[in-house]
């Protein structure tokens, strides 16, 4: 809730939500760190200290932005530090407190004649279950249905309630007999070491890191399906349920005996480069080889729980573990690799925590073959894979082939989780070596936006420009074809006949602007006289596009001159002067992870300020998983306006099939374009409620059958 908030202020990108992820587990952290504290008190102190701080979050409630925060967002430098102030202020306090009394609440009832006083941990996993229950409710049940204003009332209704439940609580311990209370659970100490804390440490760390690592992965290389982060984040809070439940649905042992062939299998496709075949299988490969290593993880968590008097204490190093898993994989993984490598390591270290004989056990002789045995491994993978990269004619069933027989080889060290965890992490290492030197990737880059990759086709002389599995454009790089619109762009699909028709009878000095930068394809349409502006919120898709030896669309296909704001266009537009642009192209649409904030009311009154009389709004809404026709279509209406949407699904050399919306004041606007081949009245069903920066839908959007274009 509090970061759709943010949304339209910060731009559409992914580390919005990547940082608000990270603060929640912070503060989580934070709020078991004070539970320990205050667990140590008398159990007075700790019901009265426990009600004021429920009361004083109510400053905080109902949950909002105020004015200064909104005026106060940095304009181009780094938000994260703003945005972890302002989460801070507006949700910090009320969070915080919330995130103590699962802890407090267990210890509490472990001090009661209750029949299950002495282990208290399936407490823990009605938690997990509540939170499992409000991340699915919230895309099918609130956001459809409530704007954020209402929700925000809705939840503070909820906060009170609970506030109230915990008070009635507070009074039934107050009023219970105190030495009954203090000397019903009392346990004989239970020493703690360090290597057991460790333990607690690294298995909360490898789910947490699992979870972010398959999230990245799968939306990132094999689908960029919206709201598919949901599924691994719900898979993560359901492998708790089941571990710290009463009833045990799954051993220690049944992780044991899945997660080493599910490890297997899952590297072979992972390393055979076969993540562009049968995305779907591939995705609920990943998403249960996740759930099954997490739950090992968790159970063992579970299994290892200390006496009561130590709970406290149990769910600080849990809660570490995983703000240090989400730590590694938000910001120090995306400083040292260029692909999602934190996911493979995640997964080796799950195998590494696989509760197996430990590793030498017999002496220093079992200890070199610890390092030996992998060692060997490794060598077999890199021979097998030179092989298959240089020599075989196949090159998919190659790959497999030089993955698949050494990782069968490394199966039966399962036993021994070391060995078995550098077994595994000497194939990926010997495959990736091979693989990287002989693959036509010829610039990989990764930042606070995500992943991006220029690919080489050397048999025709083409570049292409990737954002994880998504073409964001391509060039022919041969003398003399440099300046051809490619892919979306292509002159023969809609957006070259819009340019065409739209310029019969305008002057020749337009002013154009275009939102998302891409390779530059657009500047190809570009003609002297004229003023070009590209908003691009991402530095390294600027670099890349200005780079010749990559994409030459801006140094040798400009004919006017181009000037680069870097920002989000939302914010940055507001800077342009009114009614200054005679054509804005909205090309932030091309990747399947819409920017929900630039698609909303608020967005289109923007963009109508900055356009002349007369002047074309037009959206490219190409999109694999999302129709956004009727969303532009109520956008239009709200707002008096006329559309044309222009859908290509005739591929051919060089063009990809693309969806475009034209949107006009009135329909005289349009001039030739009225006549296109492709254009038809863009009609508003009326059947869902207009985006708006307090409310958008995007489930109502899925192409439930996969019908369009991308």
């Amino acid at each position: 809730m509090i970061a759709k908030m943010l949304l339209p202020l910060l731009g559409g990108t992914p580390a919005v939500w990547n940082t608000c992820m990270l603060f929640f587990q912070a503060v989580l952290l934070c709020g078991y760190a004070y539970a320990l504290l205050v667990s140590r008190w008398p159990l007075k102190r700790q019901l009265i200290v426990q009600l004021a701080m429920l009361g004083v979050a109510f400053i905080s409630l109902p949950i909002g932005l105020s004015s200064s925060w909104v005026n106060s967002v940095p304009p181009s430098e780094d938000p994260s530090l703003w945005l972890l102030l302002c989460l801070g202020a507006s949700v910090g306090l009320p969070f915080f407190i919330i995130s103590s009394n699962s802890p407090l609440l267990q210890k509490w009832f472990s001090r009661t004649k209750g029949n299950s006083a002495k282990d208290p941990y399936f407490l823990y996993a009605a938690s997990n279950a509540g939170s499992l229950l409000a991340l699915l409710a919230y895309p099918i049940v609130l956001e459809p249905y409530f704007t954020l204003r209402t929700q925000s009332r809705v939840w503070t209704v909820f906060y009170a309630v609970l506030v109230l439940l915990i008070a009635v609580t507070c009074v039934f311990l107050r009023n219970t007999d105190q030495q009954q209370i203090e000397n019903v659970s009392v346990l004989p100490d239970e020493r703690l070491s360090v290597g057991r804390r460790l333990r607690w440490l690294l298995l909360a760390f490898a789910p947490s890191s699992l979870m972010l690592g398959v999230t990245n992965y799968i939306t990132t290389d094999i689908a960029s399906v919206p709201l598919l982060w949901i599924i691994p984040l719900a898979l993560y809070l359901l492998t708790m349920v089941f571990a710290f439940s009463r009833r045990k649905f799954f051993s220690v042992r049944f992780g044991e005996l899945i997660v080493p062939g599910a490890t297997i299998v899952l590297l072979v496709l992972y390393l055979g480069e076969s993540a562009v075949y049968g995305s779907r299988v591939l995705i609920l490969l990943h998403l249960a080889y996740f759930f099954f290593a997490a739950l090992m993880c968790h159970s063992q968590l579970a299994e290892d729980r200390p006496g009561p008097q130590h709970l406290a204490q149990f769910y600080v190093w849990l809660s570490l573990g995983g703000v240090l898993g989400g730590i590694f994989n938000a910001i120090i993984a995306p400083m040292l690799f260029r692909a999602v490598i934190e996911y493979p390591l995640a997964i080796l270290l799950s195998c590494l925590l696989l509760p197996g004989l430990k590793a030498g056990a017999n002496g220093l002789k079992e200890r070199r073959l610890d390092f030996a045995l992998p060692a060997l491994i490794g060598a077999i993978t890199a021979g097998l894979a030179w092989f298959a990269h240089s020599i075989a004619p196949v090159k998919m069933n190659a790959s497999v082939f030089a993955v698949a027989l050494p990782l069968a080889v490394a199966y039966p060290l399962r036993r021994r989780p070391l060995r078995f965890a550098l077994s595994l992490g000497a194939v990926v290492l010997a495959a990736a070596l091979i693989t990287g030197a002989s693959h036509t990737t010829l610039h990989a880059e990764r930042n606070f936006f995500g992943v991006l990759r220029v690919l080489g086709d050397p048999n025709r002389d083409l570049h292409s420009f990737m954002h994880g599995s998504t073409v964001h454009g391509r060039q022919n790089i041969a003398p003399g074809r440099r300046c051809e619109a490619l892919s979306y762009f292509h002159r023969e699909g809609p957006l070259g006949r819009i340019f065409t028709e739209f310029r019969q009878s305008r002057p020749e000095d337009l002013n154009i602007g275009i939102i998302g930068l891409g390779t530059g394809a657009t500047i190809s349409y570009a003609r002297p006289h004229e003023r070009w502006t590209f908003y691009e919120i991402n530095p390294a898709v600027v670099s890349i596009a200005k780079s010749p030896q990559y994409f030459s669309y801006l140094s040798e296909c400009a004919a006017a001159p181009v000037e680069i704001v870097l920002g989000d266009a939302r914010l940055k537009l507001r800077d342009a002067r009114d009614q200054s642009y005679d054509l804005i192209v909205l090309d932030a649409f091309s990747s399947d992870s819409i920017p929900v904030h630039l698609m909303t009311q608020q967005a289109l009154d923007l963009y109508l300020s900055k356009l002349s009389p007369g002047g074309l709004l037009v959206f490219h809404i190409s999109n694999r998983n999302l129709d956004l026709t009727g969303v532009v279509a109520d956008l239009a209406k709200s707002r008096e306006l006329s559309g044309l949407s222009m859908l290509d699904l005739k591929p051919s050399i060089g063009k990809d099939p693309s969806h475009w919306v034209v949107l006009a004041r009135n329909s005289s606007d349009y001039g030739a374009l009225a006549n296109d081949k492709d254009a038809k009245p863009l009609i508003s069903t009326g059947s869902q409620d207009v985006w708006t920066d307090d409310f958008s839908n995007i489930l109502s959007v899925f192409k439930w059958r996969k019908t369009g274009t991308h």
